[in-house]
This record gives C-alpha cells, sequence and structure tokens, in this order.
C-alpha cells in the first residue's frame, strides 16, 4: 500500500478521479496504486513527486524529509 500518496491526495482534498487525470492515470488505476493491488509505474511515480513537490524517496517511504530534490535545469 502505498500511504503517503493517499495522504498527500486527501491533504489537498482532491479525489482520486482528479489526480488520476493529473498523472495521466484513470481513477480506477489510480485506486489500484494506493490500494497497492498495482505497483506504481516509474513514469506515475515521477509525476506524483513532481505534481506534490516532493522526491519518490519521500512518496515510497524512503525517507521521512518531504522536501524534493534539486532538478536538473
Amino acid at each position: 500500500m502505498y500511504r503517503r500518496i493517499r495522504d498527500l491526495r486527501e491533504d489537498r482534498d482532491l479525489t482520486q478521479e482528479k489526480l488520476g487525470e493529473a498523472v495521466g492515470v484513470s481513477q480506477r488505476t489510480y485506486a489500484y496504486y494506493e490500494s497497492g493491488q498495482r505497483m506504481l509505474t516509474p513514469q506515475v511515480l515521477c509525476a506524483l513527486a513532481k505534481f506534490h513537490n516532493t522526491s519518490v524517496d519521500y512518496l515510497l517511504e524512503l525517507t521521512d524529509d518531504p522536501r524534493p530534490y534539486p532538478r536538473k535545469r
């Protein structure tokens, strides 16, 4: 289960449908990601990190620091 992606979505009062649209997947697919029934693809994981202005490591609970990494220019 990807608890942080659910928590970040709920903190912004977004529906699964709206966030799915923002990262290019259907509501059903996004729901599968949140519940852990499907693994996040690298593309969706990166899109979620950019959307929430955080790091992939934070989304995957590898760190508790929500700050994003410096981006390449």
